[in-house]
């Protein structure tokens, strides 16, 4: 049995619902914007589970992690799996359009399906969907709102650090 596991995690960025199996993390949820989760009834909170993740955020919050080193559990359509994929590709401190993200994974005349694919990032922050901007350099969706994505690629470029 693949038990799911949960914890919270009191960021700088507001409280983290953090979720996954012993296999990796499956979900980072942030308590308010457009895609917040719940924990589910037949989840079990451990907060053990997560040491690693809370220690890898808190590095990342301290302008200190560049890169995450944690086993992820992805679940989701393939083509998702392909996008979010790519999006641990894009360099800390840089951002991409959805069209160079289309191009990246192969279907360059599929910009909505990777914004959907994007907007559906289970774990953000570590699969850094906030990298992906509009073509004209404006940022736009986030599931965590605008202000935390501009909070995430300031802290990135080195403008802040929010620990």
């Amino acid at each position: 049995m693949n038990r799911t596991y949960y914890s919270w995690f009191e960021s700088p960025v507001g409280k983290l619902l953090l979720a996954g199996t012993k296999a990796g993390l499956k979900l980072v949820s942030f308590s308010a914007g457009t895609r917040t989760k719940s924990a589910d009834a037949d989840w079990h909170e451990d907060s053990a589970v997560f040491t690693d993740v809370v220690d890898q955020l808190k590095s990342y919050f301290a302008g200190e992690r560049k890169a995450f080193d944690l086993p992820l559990v992805l679940e989701g359509t393939e083509f998702q799996k392909k996008v979010w994929t790519a999006l641990q590709d894009i360099p800390y401190g840089e951002t991409v359009s959805y069209k160079a993200l289309a191009q990246k994974v192969g279907n360059p005349k599929a910009v909505r399906a990777v914004g959907a694919a994007n907007g559906a990032n289970p774990i953000p922050i570590i699969i850094p969907c906030h990298r992906v901007i509009g073509n004209d350099g404006s940022l736009t969706g986030f599931g965590g709102g605008i202000p935390l994505k501009k909070r995430l690629l300031d802290l990135e470029s080195r403008q802040m650090i929010l620990l």
